[in-house]
């Protein structure tokens, strides 16, 4: 099991990544990326024509983005993914600046129309005012008027589908096994992912804060957002109880 140390959190295992790589990303998942886009796009900001994608990872929505004539900023801390990403952009025959930088330290001032936030990658900070922190970073980098989307798996589905267990196949007939248990009070998961591969099982441990729609809005209001809307998928539907992921929007005031 991976063990985290104050200088390696779980995020920080470059071999997690790796191995966990054909679970997160499948090239179905990469796929969906362009009409996922075109909906976030719809849903907040039409005329954007800048856009900071936070936790990129392999590039999958900032290449979408990049693909429809954008200039987008891809930010992730690991090298593996961004190698990726950049493997993938040029694959694309498009541009993409990518950074390599830890998203509580990322700020560029006014620079923004739009700051995306997919896939559940906000949340990872034991700390949940470092969560906060990212989100004042996000206000601060986008220009007035701008929006932030942020789209996770929210408490109120996670709790409805919640299972103690879960086995997946990815493509290259490696087994995933998660096993997810509930701490504090539902505040936060930890989740041990048992993945196995050519006879060997590599085990890993996750843990992500927990949002329900309520405080996910709090959080991005007091970080100085208003307009706040939730949405149950990037459609626009309501955020109730057939909500299938949780999005939120918000915008800086002008």
């Amino acid at each position: 099991m991976l063990k985290r140390s104050r200088s390696q959190d779980w995020f920080d295992n470059e071999e997690f990544w790796r191995e966990a790589y054909a679970f997160m990303f499948p090239e179905t998942r990469i796929a969906e990326a362009t009409d996922q886009m075109a909906k976030a796009i719809a849903l907040t900001s039409p005329s954007a024509r800048t856009v900071l994608d936070l936790c990129c990872g392999p590039g999958r929505c900032a290449v979408a983005l990049a693909k429809q004539g954008l200039t987008v900023t891809g930010v992730d801390r690991t090298k593996f993914l961004l190698d990726k990403a950049r493997a993938r952009a040029r694959k694309e025959k498009v541009h993409v600046e990518w950074v390599e930088k830890d998203m509580r330290k990322f700020v560029r001032k006014n620079s923004y129309d739009l700051a995306l936030s997919m896939f559940t990658s906000f949340g990872y900070f034991e700390n949940r005012n470092e969560d906060s922190r990212v989100l004042r970073n996000i206000i601060t980098s986008l220009r007035p008027g701008g929006q932030v989307l942020i789209e996770l798996l929210g408490k109120e589905t996670f709790a409805k589908i919640y299972q103690p267990s879960l086995a997946e196949t990815a493509p290259d007939g490696s087994i995933l096994i998660q096993q997810p248990q509930i701490l504090d009070g539902w505040s936060r998961i930890r989740n041990t992912w048992t993945v196995v591969r050519n006879g060997k099982a590599r085990k890993f441990t996750i843990e992500l804060n927990l949002y329900s729609g309520q405080e996910l809005r709090e959080r991005l209001e007091a970080a100085g957002f208003d307009d706040v809307k939730l949405y149950g998928n990037l459609e626009g539907d309501p955020y109730g109880p057939d909500a299938r992921r949780l999005v939120a929007v918000g915008r800086k005031p002008s």
